[in-house]
C-alpha cells in the first residue's frame, strides 16, 4: 500500500524469514560463521538459543543457503514428534523407503545410507528448528542418532535451534548425556539502541529505498525501548510507523508516528531469565574466595567491636574507682601532740580523705578499696637549757624522706597514749587552753621525754 509513497519495491519489515533481510549486524554474521565452521568440520552437536523473535529461524534459514554444495540438510520445522516418528521423518526427508519396517530396521536403513553418502564425498546435516518443544524422548533419541559415526568422522551433524527453554530441558539429570554431546553453543542477543537504527536503515535498502534516513532519532529510540531489540516486533513497529506515515501523507517517521504503532500493538514485558552459564573451576574458586573475604571482614568487624566494648568497660570501671592515694597535709607538732587518742586522729584526717570516703559510699556498685593504715607520726619537744635565749624547738628525728620536717613514721603499729590526766596550775585552769600558744603548757610536768613521745 505505501510502497509507491516511500519508493520502495517491496515491503521491507515482513516478520517472516527472507534470507535477502538476513542483518549481519550485531552478533548474527559472527554466529553464522562459527555454525559454517562448526558443521563442515565435524564438530558433533550445536546449539543455538535465543529469546523469541531474535531472528533464529532467519539465521537457520541462512545456514542452509550458505553451506556448501555436498552437505546435504535435513531441516525440521516442527520437531513435536514421538521416539520412533524422528527416524522416519529423517528418511521421508532423504527420500529413502520407510513404510511398514521396524524401527530397528529403519534405523539400520538410515546408518546404510549415511554410509554410502560418506564414501561419495558427501555429508548429512540435520537442523532441527524449535528444539525447545522436544519431548525428552525425542531428544533422547537425537543422542542416540549423534552415534552414527565411522571410526575418523560423523555421518551426521546435528543443529539445534530452539529457545531458552532449550537449555532448561538441557539441565535435568536425564538430558546430562545430550549436553555433555554439545561442544558449540550460542546464543542470539537482542539488538541494542544503536543497532536498531541501522537494522532499521539496513533493511529499507535492501527494499530499493534511495531516499534519506527515513526514522528520526525519536522514533528510533522508542521503537528501540518497547520492541527491547527483538527484530521481529522491530519489524511490526516498523511496519505499522510507515502506515501512519502514509496515511498522513508524510516522508518521514517521527515519534508520533511511533507512538501510533506502539498504540496498536500488544507487546508485554519479556520476563528475564538467566540462561545456563555453567562456571569454570576458576569461577567456582573465585565464588569461593568472594565468600571467605566477606566471612573474614565479619569476623573482624564483630571481634573489633567487642574488643572496644571491652575497653570501654574496662575505662567505666576505672574511672568509678575512687582514688587510693592519701594526700597527708601537714600539721604542726603540737596539733599531733594535743591528739593522744585514736578518735581525736580519725577526726584530724586531711580533707580530701573524706571526700574520697564520701565518694566511696555513694557509689556501691563500684568494688570499694581496701582500708589502708593511716602512718601515725610523733613529736618531741627539746626543754632549753638554763640560760639559753633559744625558744623550746621540736626535735626533728623523722629521716629525711618523712612527709613533714618535723614528723617521723613509725614503723611499729600506733599504740594509744596513756591515759593521765594533765596537771594544770590553778591560774592555767581559769584560762582557755590552745594547743600551740605556750610551748611550757603543751608538756605534761613531772614526764621524761621519751615518756611523752611514747
Amino acid at each position: 500500500m505505501y510502497l509507491s509513497h516511500f519508493g520502495l519495491s517491496e515491503a521491507p519489515y515482513r516478520i517472516t524469514p527472507h534470507t535477502d533481510f538476513f542483518f549481519a549486524g550485531a552478533n548474527r554474521g559472527a554466529t553464522l560463521e562459527a555454525l559454517l565452521y562448526a558443521i563442515t568440520h565435524d564438530e558433533g552437536i550445536v546449539k543455538v538459543t535465543g529469546e523469541v523473535g531474535s531472528g533464529k529461524t532467519m539465521l537457520c534459514r541462512v545456514l542452509i543457503e550458505r553451506l556448501p554444495p555436498e552437505v546435504e540438510t535435513v531441516y525440521l520445522a516442527n520437531p513435536s514428534l514421538a521416539r520412533d516418528e524422528i527416524v522416519l521423518a529423517i528418511l521421508d526427508d532423504l527420500k529413502l523407503p520407510a513404510t511398514g519396517q521396524r524401527p530397528n530396521l529403519l534405523l539400520r536403513a538410515l546408518q546404510d545410507h549415511l554410509i554410502e553418502l560418506y564414501a561419495a564425498g558427501k555429508r548429512v546435516v540435520l537442523l532441527i528448528d524449535e528444539a525447545h518443544a522436544m519431548p525428552a524422548e525425542t531428544l533422547e533419541e537425537i543422542r542416540l542418532l549423534s552415534n552414527l559415526e565411522s571410526n575418523r568422522h560423523k555421518l551426521l551433524q546435528i543443529a539445534l535451534f530452539g529457545q531458552q527453554e532449550l537449555d532448561e530441558h538441557l539441565l535435568t539429570p536425564r538430558m546430562r548425556p545430550l549436553r555433555e554431546r554439545v561442544t558449540h553453543s550460542f546464543r542470539l542477543e537482542p539488538l541494542v539502541h544503536a543497532d536498531v537504527g541501522q537494522y532499521l536503515m539496513f533493511r529499507l535498502r535492501q527494499a530499493s529505498y534511495k531516499g534519506p534516513d527515513l526514522f528520526d532519532r525519536d522514533a528510533i529510540k522508542l521503537i528501540a525501548q518497547v520492541s527491547e531489540g527483538l527484530t521481529r516486533r522491530i519489524n511490526i513497529l516498523a511496519d505499522k510507523a510507515l502506515l501512519s506515515a502514509y496515511m498522513e501523507g508524510e516522508h518521514g517517521i517521527t515519534r508520533k508516528h511511533a507512538l501510533a504503532a506502539i498504540n496498536d500493538s500488544e507487546f508485554a514485558p519479556l520476563q528475564k531469565r538467566h540462561a545456563f552459564r555453567p562456571l569454570s573451576l576458576g569461577g567456582w574458586w573465585t565464588r569461593a574466595g568472594y565468600w571467605a573475604a566477606g566471612l573474614a571482614a565479619a569476623a573482624l568487624l564483630v571481634g573489633g567491636g567487642m574488643l572496644a566494648g571491652a575497653r570501654m568497660r574496662q575505662s567505666d570501671s576505672a574511672a568509678a574507682k575512687p582514688a587510693t592515694a592519701i594526700a597527708v597535709q601537714p600539721t604542726s607538732s603540737a596539733a599531733l601532740s594535743s591528739a593522744p587518742s585514736s578518735s581525736q586522729s580519725a577526726r584530724s584526717l586531711p580533707a580530701t580523705t573524706a571526700q574520697s570516703q564520701a565518694a566511696t559510699s555513694a557509689t556501691p556498685s563500684a568494688p570499694q578499696p581496701m582500708p589502708m593504715p593511716i602512718p601515725r607520726y610523733t613529736a618531741s619537744v627539746v626543754t632549753p637549757s638554763a640560760g639559753s635565749d633559744r625558744p623550746p624547738q621540736t626535735a626533728a628525728s623523722a629521716p629525711p624522706n618523712s612527709i613533714a620536717g618535723g614528723l617521723r613514721e613509725t614503723a611499729s603499729p600506733p599504740r594509744p597514749a596513756p591515759n593521765r590526766p594533765v596537771q594544770r596550775t590553778p591560774a592555767q585552769a581559769t584560762e582557755p587552753f590552745e594547743p600551740g600558744t605556750d610551748p611550757a603548757r603543751d608538756t605534761t610536768p613531772g614526764q621524761s621525754l621519751s615518756e611523752q613521745r611514747h
